[in-house]
This record gives C-alpha cells, sequence and structure tokens, in this order.
C-alpha cells in the first residue's frame, strides 16, 4: 500500500471515529456542470434577499481559489435524524433544529479531524467548512460519492436517506479519489408534489425564495402575503420535501448527544409558543441554530401561521 492509500484510509477512519457517518474525497477542482447551474439559478432571481450568494461566484466553483495549492475535497455527513417527535400540536421546527447548533459541532470534528492530519502526516495545510464559506458543499459530496443530488436540491444516500449535515475539509494533499454514485430519483416526484409553496419549480431547481425554510428563516422582512395559509405551520425551517422522499424510509435515528432534542422542542404545544417572552426564547434556544431567527423573527412567523398579519 502506498502513503497515498494509506493517507487515505487513515483518514477516513479516523472521520468515523470522531463520529461522522461517511466520509469521501474528491479531486480539487473547477465544478463545470455546477458553473451554468448556479448562474442561471442566480439570474432568475431564486436566491431572494440572500445577496451573499451573488459573492464569491469564482470561489464558489473551484477550491482551489479558496486554499492555495487544494489537491483534495474531503466530504463529510453526519447524520441528525432525531429519535423523538414534536408535539403533534405544535408549530413545526425542522429537525436539525432540535439540538445544539450544528455549525459549533461539526466544527469541533473538523478542527478535530485536521489536527489529527497533521499529527499523523505532517505538513498539511487546509481549512474547515460547515455552511460558512461559498462552497457547493452538496455537489462535492455528490462527486465523492456519498449520495446524489435529488430533485429537491438534498443529498440523497441511498441506504440512509437525507437527514444529513454536509461539511468539507479541503487539503494540499494528494489522496486516492472516490467515484461519483448515479441518481436514483428515477420518475419520482413525490418532493415536487407535496411542497407546500411550490418552490420546487421543474426537477433539481429550487426557487429558494419560495421555500419556506428562507421565509420562516433568511427572511428579514415580512412575509409576504401570496404564502398566507401556506406555511404548514412551519414556524422554523420545513421538512416536508425530506419527510416524503421514499429513500428517508432509511433514515436511522443519529447517536451524537450534541444533537438529542431539548425537551421545550418536543413537549411545547402552539398556545406555549404563543406566549413566548425573549426571556425564555433566550433560555430555549441557547446554543441553537434557532437563535438565528431571532426572537422577532419567531414571533412574526407564529402570528402569520395565526392569519395575524
Amino acid at each position: 500500500m502506498n502513503s497515498k492509500e494509506q493517507h487515505t484510509q487513515l483518514i477516513k477512519k479516523q472521520a468515523l471515529e470522531l463520529g461522522f457517518s461517511f466520509c469521501g474525497i474528491s479531486q480539487a477542482g473547477f465544478l463545470e456542470e455546477e458553473a451554468p447551474r448556479l448562474e442561471n439559478w442566480l439570474k432568475a432571481n431564486m436566491h431572494g434577499e440572500m445577496k451573499y450568494m451573488e459573492n464569491h461566484f469564482d470561489k464558489r466553483l473551484d477550491p482551489r481559489l479558496l486554499v492555495p495549492g487544494a489537491k483534495s475535497v474531503i466530504s463529510l455527513l453526519l447524520n441528525y435524524y432525531p429519535q423523538q417527535q414534536q408535539n403533534p400540536d405544535s408549530y413545526k421546527i425542522s429537525k436539525y433544529a432540535y439540538g445544539e447548533d450544528y455549525h459549533f459541532v461539526i466544527k469541533d470534528k473538523l478542527k478535530n479531524l485536521l489536527s489529527f492530519i497533521q499529527e499523523e502526516i505532517g505538513e498539511v495545510d487546509g481549512r474547515v467548512f460547515v455552511d460558512s464559506a461559498p462552497v457547493l458543499d452538496k455537489a462535492w459530496a455528490a462527486k465523492s460519492g456519498l449520495g446524489w443530488v435529488g430533485k429537491n436540491n438534498n443529498l440523497i444516500n441511498k441506504g440512509n436517506g437525507s437527514f444529513f449535515f454536509v461539511a468539507e475539509l479541503i487539503l494540499d494533499l494528494d489522496l486516492v479519489y472516490d467515484n461519483a454514485t448515479t441518481n436514483h430519483c428515477g420518475t419520482c416526484t413525490a418532493c415536487i408534489d407535496a411542497c407546500p409553496t411550490q418552490a420546487i419549480e421543474s426537477p433539481y431547481v429550487v426557487n429558494g425564495s419560495k421555500c419556506i425554510s428562507y421565509l420562516t428563516i433568511e427572511l428579514k422582512d415580512a412575509l409576504p402575503e401570496q404564502f398566507s395559509g401556506k406555511l404548514d405551520d412551519w414556524m422554523y425551517g420545513c421538512d416536508v420535501c425530506q419527510d416524503v422522499c421514499p429513500w428517508n424510509r432509511f433514515s436511522k435515528p443519529h447517536n451524537e448527544p450534541l444533537f438529542l432534542a431539548k425537551p421545550n422542542i418536543i413537549d411545547y404545544d402552539k398556545n406555549q409558543w404563543n406566549d413566548l417572552t425573549q426571556e425564555l426564547f433566550n433560555e430555549v434556544f441557547r446554543k441553537s441554530a434557532v437563535k438565528r431567527t431571532k426572537y422577532s423573527g419567531l414571533m412574526r412567523n407564529m402570528k402569520f401561521l395565526n392569519g395575524d398579519k
């Protein structure tokens, strides 16, 4: 076994020991297929107010512009599918936000992995990424064989579904590269048919400005009247296109203690949420991704769901 193979095995083994669900590796380079797709999506203004998507166009498509001398993109998946379910008489919160903020949980694991690589292999330069920089994470995960990008633009793993966080480690180290897998969406249109706001305008084209996740989290202004009665009780994020995906019948509960659901998130009913105070919001959502929408945003969402504009 040559050193490249040894290094690859070592990294993949350590990634799993750190709690990651899957690890795949692809060669750093320009994402030719994604370039026109991203350009057309931006031109059609499907990113709404997410103006940051317009920045660093070249960097989004070429990790060598993010890490000088980059040779490998290590893609990692971390399962967040919960064992517990929310109270059925509650406003809905996306499953990924049941526990602690994934940005911090995953970044810690990635930093540990990078330190391990530098200790075991030597002088390796690299950067860790969790939704924090212009990296097309799902494209890289698909390239490295961890799944395919479905019609709802989520990464789908054949044996485990799509309830995964996707993260990257970009290194200036040559490794053995994995091959992309095949697409298994077939003729299924479950996600397109089920989307409450028709955000999936055609297979593989999601209009971000219509997506409930965008509306309840990213949008800072008043919610547009056209979506009245269409948010399906979601007050933070949305899982509809994943919940109906046939591949998610293979989802298995995660085993990450930091992602365990906070009791209030599981137990509260609508009346309790409607009475939420700023103080209680700070307490319930301490170290939570829900803090992104702020107390005012969450209250705005609930009022909209109640028909109170």
